[in-house]
């Protein structure tokens, strides 16, 4: 079965960030706001947190010529720290599914596409800590550290996070608690489709009896 590990390896299960763990929408909004005044540039910052997920400088190209986009990338990413850090919540439930996997016996690890020292200071000023933390990969590339770490299990919010999932080979279970809804992610090939992380404990019981 797709996901299953030996009973002779630990689990690790993998965790998306931006809007899996952490609710960064009031982060990067600030970020967004702030972007646009420093560079006099318009960005709408509402639109831009409702399609989180893709890398920055996706998103960036929609307000900046393409000539400027890792100018702009690197101005945002260093005043990140500053601004969105303080402002960003843990989402419902992240703290207690990463317990959840340590509870086991298993290894949680976090495959994101932010850039990876911010977020490292998501997770550290939330008291989240899990045994490693890989940034900058997006969609089929995460598969190359859910393949690394020995992922069984992959949790994310995005579609993008879907197709990492099952390009590894791993299980893929969905949180609708980003801009992909039940529908998207389960049309995508989610295997499982949690209303949000305060499901993941239990459900997290019940794969590993089944396994």
């Amino acid at each position: 079965m797709t996901g299953m590990t030996s009973s002779a390896a630990p689990l690790t299960v993998g965790f998306d960030l931006d809007m899996t763990l952490i609710d960064s929408r009031p982060g990067i909004h600030a970020v967004y706001t702030a972007l646009a005044e420093r560079t006099g540039v318009h960005v709408d910052a509402d639109l831009a947190v409702s399609r989180l997920g893709p890398p920055l400088e996706e998103e960036l190209r929609n307000w900046f010529p393409a000539e400027r986009v890792a100018e702009i990338a690197a101005l945002y990413r260093g005043m990140y720290p500053g601004i969105a850090i303080a402002t960003t919540p843990a989402m419902a439930g992240a703290r207690e599914a990463v317990e959840a996997v340590r509870a086991a016996g298993g290894r949680a690890v976090v495959v994101t596409a932010k850039y990876e020292p911010n977020a490292k200071l998501h997770l550290g000023h939330l008291g989240i800590e899990p045994d490693a933390v890989i940034g900058d990969l997006w969609a089929e590339r995460k598969a190359h550290a859910l393949r690394e770490h020995g992922a069984a299990v992959y949790v994310g919010d995005h579609v993008g996070d879907v197709r990492g999932a099952r390009a590894a080979g791993t299980l893929a279970v969905s949180v609708a608690t980003g801009p992909c809804d039940e529908r998207e992610l389960t049309e995508a090939g989610a295997d499982v489709v949690l209303p949000d992380l305060t499901h993941f404990p239990r459900w997290l019981s019940g794969y590993l009896a089944r396994a």
